[in-house]
């Protein structure tokens, strides 16, 4: 295998494209460092919002499920606390839009985000798979339905889901809670049929998430890594684009939207 290019110049850019355009069944993964660039701090490393206010207990799904009712209590009184305002504030950046964009053009066929922060869907990304849930959301236990946070009757604690009467939760998954089923599945369907991984402000080390791009590479898959700083999977990528994503994202959009254009004339 070719050594990877590792650099965000023109030359990179516009064989990162090529590789994209090439690919049946492009999809994306991003994280942490996708939310960085709209204002929200990263959960860990210095900064961070538990490096500051400690790391969630481990077993916060268990200790949820013996008292939903102080559960709930206790996340309501959160909701305008440091943990929770940057994601009220935060809004989509030029990389979301620019993902969003490759979608509506037809070329990038989905998105699997590691973040909780609803900036993909604000951006108009219609394909997607958040893996750790959306803090803008509510889940039912039982039924996996949900339902806008903003929408619920909260007078009686815990509120009860309004199809089946299953256990609400906030939608974003606890430490000892498994990922839910739907959304593994459906990740797990579409990392079937990809041949190419974009990964965007991620280091691609968290599981299952990064299990999905490593098995991409596996089949034979490309992988193409814009991120600020080498991941333990830069070694495997066949273009590693230097920075950060709502920088080098709208220029891979554009060198993108060229080629094709230049394709079908």
């Amino acid at each position: 295998m070719a050594e990877p290019t590792r650099s965000a110049g023109g030359a990179e850019i516009e064989r990162a494209a090529r590789l994209t355009l090439e690919a049946k069944y492009p999809i994306a993964l991003t994280g942490a460092g996708l939310s960085v660039e709209s204002g929200i701090p990263p959960f860990r490393g210095p900064g961070g919002l538990w490096t500051k206010y400690g790391e969630p207990p481990m077993n916060g799904f268990q200790l949820f499920l013996a008292d939903p009712k102080k559960g709930w209590e206790e996340r309501l009184r959160r909701r305008d606390d440091e943990l929770f305002a940057p994601l009220m504030r935060a809004r989509p950046n030029a990389g979301h839009l620019a993902l969003a964009e490759l979608e509506a053009i037809g070329v990038l066929r989905f998105v699997i985000t590691q973040n909780i922060d609803d900036l993909h869907r604000q951006a108009g990304q219609q394909a997607l798979a958040e893996i750790h849930g959306n803090f803008k959301l509510v889940r039912c236990l039982e039924c996996v339905s949900r339902f806008p946070f903003e929408e619920l009757a909260l007078e009686v604690l815990p509120p009860r889901c309004p199809r089946c009467e299953g256990l609400l939760k906030s939608d974003t998954v606890a430490f000892g809670e498994p990922i839910p089923a739907d959304v593994l599945a459906q990740c797990a369907e579409q990392a079937a049929h990809a041949d190419l991984v974009l990964l965007a402000g991620t280091s691609a080390t968290v599981y299952p998430a990064a299990g999905f791009a490593l098995e991409v590479k596996e089949r034979g898959g490309k992988l193409i890594e814009a991120n600020l700083y080498e991941s333990e999977l830069t070694a495997l990528c066949d273009v590693s684009l230097r920075g950060g994503a709502a920088d080098v994202l709208p220029r891979l959009k554009d060198a993108v939207s060229r080629q094709r254009r230049a394709a079908l004339s």
